[in-house]
């Protein structure tokens, strides 16, 4: 029954017009939204952070992957030799094998782990990008008085999303007095053909 009424009371919401363009809270305040992904999309630093990301990820893949196909090697080099090897070699060479696979593995962990060398270089990379962001949304949402910025790129459910209440492109002027953005015309032309901003060479000037 709570969950009926639940359901309910939230339908009455978007009926009500909760997340539409006319939208109030209490003293005027306003549901604003914003598309994070947009967002980064159209800002040529976060391109070129994700860029740098890539290439690590490629290279210390590739010396990852190395290490483990020496395993392989030597695993199949032992199977073909087996018969012809003693006990003591046996065991040393089996010993071998197992240190070289646990060094792959280290390896691995050391960039690919929980708090790799790639989360770290991407908390490096991204996270002073993620607070510019925020910053900026903070700052708009203080001067236009809105209650909540909600991300429609979060994954939040939401079941109506006027376009009038999108503050994505103010977000990304405002960014533009910090960092570099694509320009407001520029995205507008892409979205016009259909393609993103992140593509576009031509930015604001740092100021």
């Amino acid at each position: 029954m709570k969950a009926i009424r639940t359901l309910v009371l939230a339908v009455a919401l978007v009926c009500g017009g909760i997340m539409s363009a006319n939208a109030q809270i209490g003293g005027g305040q306003k549901i604003v939204y914003v598309d994070s992904e947009y967002i980064m999309s159209n800002i040529p630093e976060y391109a070129d952070a994700q860029a740098q990301l890539e290439s690590f990820s490629t290279k210390w893949n590739s010396e990852v992957k190395a290490l483990f196909n020496k395993v392989e090697e030597m695993y199949n080099k032992y199977q073909t030799e087996m018969l012809l090897l003693s006990e003591d070699q046996k065991k040393s060479r089996e010993q071998a094998i197992i240190a070289k696979e646990q060094e792959a593995k280290n390896l691995q962990m050391q960039y690919f782990g929980a708090e790799g060398q790639l989360f770290q270089k991407r908390t490096e990379l991204i996270q002073p990008i993620q607070e510019k962001v925020y910053t900026a949304m903070q700052e708009i949402a203080q001067q236009k008085n809105y209650a909540f910025v909600l991300d429609l790129a979060s994954g939040t459910s939401v079941l109506y999303a006027s376009d009038k209440n999108d503050i994505s492109d103010d977000v990304l002027d405002q960014l533009g007095n910090v960092m570099q953005t694509v320009r407001r015309e520029d995205r507008k032309k892409a979205g016009a053909t259909g393609s993103t901003g992140g593509g576009k060479s031509s930015v604001k000037p740092k100021k």
